[in-house]
């Protein structure tokens, strides 16, 4: 089997421009999806039943239903009819925002579950609000039980951005499928893709690593 070195120099360029736009998508869909997934369990651990049970609607729908679907509904029906047309990098965090917001919300609602309620019921006891207590006291000691199933779903979803290449935005699946169509290299595009994600996740976990390391000792990140 012969490996052709020149083909992946040709689209060497294309490729780092899907980097780009692999790290932008999710980057924006890290914090979009952290927002609305914080917001979502807020609401499920809420006393309004209204808003437990659209918060569990909500999760039910995007945890339900594959994510390929998500994207292509709003690709092509969802985003035309607000936009007027299709919008391939904006479906794309759209429906990586939303999808990741849903297994975001249930990690945050049981790291804060998994926090002794006497301690909430002390803080209050003090003189605290619920927000000053939720702020101060539980969240911080639950941010440090949530931070690996957090950082799992944010790696999870740079591998998700691949899918993104089915409407056309332009990552590096896309290009790496546009190299095997144009030279018929499967090794070649494939191989290159493969690389390029096993380098982006390192990179994600390395980091993470040393994000919870500082956390659970409390001293300085040292690199």
């Amino acid at each position: 089997m012969d490996f052709r070195f020149d083909i992946i120099l040709d689209y060497l360029p294309l490729f780092l421009s899907g980097v780009l736009y692999t790290i932008g998508m999710s980057v924006a869909s890290i914090i979009f999806g952290t927002i609305i997934g914080f917001m979502i369990a807020l609401g499920k651990m809420s006393h309004h039943t209204i808003l437990v049970k659209l918060s569990e609607f909500y999760i039910f729908i995007f945890r339900g239903s594959p994510l390929l679907v998500q994207l292509l509904l709003i690709n092509f029906a969802i985003v035309p009819f607000i936009l007027g047309s299709s919008n391939p990098v904006v479906s794309a965090i759209i429906a990586l925002s939303l999808n990741a917001a849903a297994f975001i919300a249930e990690t945050f609602r049981s790291g804060i579950q998994s926090i002794d309620p006497g301690q909430n019921e002390a803080a209050l006891s003090l003189g605290f609000t619920k927000k000053e207590t939720m702020a101060y006291i539980v969240f911080p000691q639950a941010f440090k039980r949530i931070l690996p199933p957090l950082g799992n779903t944010f790696i999870g979803l740079i591998k998700d951005c691949s899918l993104a290449s089915a409407v056309t935005a332009p990552e590096i699946t896309y290009w790496a499928n546009a190299m095997n169509a144009q030279y018929y290299r499967v090794w070649e595009s494939y191989l290159v893709l493969l690389i390029i994600y096993l380098f982006l996740t390192s990179v994600i976990s390395f980091i993470l690593k040393k994000v919870e390391k500082r956390m659970s000792t409390g001293g300085e990140l040292v690199l």
